[in-house]
């Protein structure tokens, strides 16, 4: 049976549709104790700030409904995350002009770089939920950033922070080869694509 036309629209080149949400980590799911997590911002912002677990999750949140694209090559169709969308960060830490590019961070080395662009659109969020549940550890519980319109891992699983920064700086995965932006329907996978 083929897919309806609707759902190949939907499906960047060289993606396969998937029903499960396949878990891909680089190391151990880490042990997080909300108790002393952080969400650090700081760089080229006109109010650094640091929250508590607590102090986070009573900002204002929403809900994100979404494809998600692996650059493995799967993507999952009809996701609903919930959490705090990136532009109510952006509101309270008011980023300056000189403001080009976003470093993620993630518990241990891991860091993404996104642009300023891609990281202030509508529907990225710092989710908390998926599908109604708490994000499991292995998706990147208690805290994940979503950027739905690039591949996946710029949607950084295990969050602790952001850099404003004026210049683009490779992050973990793009140190290792993988594209600087990671457009899926360009196929921006490698550095050299």
């Amino acid at each position: 049976m083929s897919e309806p036309k609707r759902d190949r629209e939907r499906l960047p080149p060289g993606q396969v549709r998937t029903l499960k949400w396949p878990v891909l980590n680089h190391g151990p799911v880490p042990q997080i104790s909300l108790d002393d997590w952080r969400f650090r911002v700081e760089g080229l912002v006109e109010s650094p700030a640091t929250w508590t677990w607590s102090e986070f999750t009573s900002l204002p949140q929403s809900e994100v409904a979404c494809d998600i694209h692996c650059v493995t090559r799967w993507s999952r169709f009809d996701n609903r995350f919930g959490g705090v969308p990136t532009r109510v960060v952006l509101e309270r830490v008011k980023p300056t002009g000189e403001a080009a590019f976003v470093l993620v961070h993630a518990v241990g080395e891991f860091v993404s770089n996104i642009p300023m662009a891609d990281f202030a659109v509508s529907d990225a969020i710092f989710a908390m939920t998926h599908d109604g549940t708490p994000l499991a550890p292995e998706h990147g519980w208690p805290l994940r950033l979503v950027v739905p319109h690039l591949y996946f891992w710029k949607s950084v699983k295990w969050v602790t922070g952001l850099e404003f920064v004026a210049s683009d700086a490779p992050g973990f995965w793009e140190q290792r080869g993988y594209h600087r932006r990671g457009d899926p329907w360009h196929e921006e996978r490698f550095d050299d694509d």
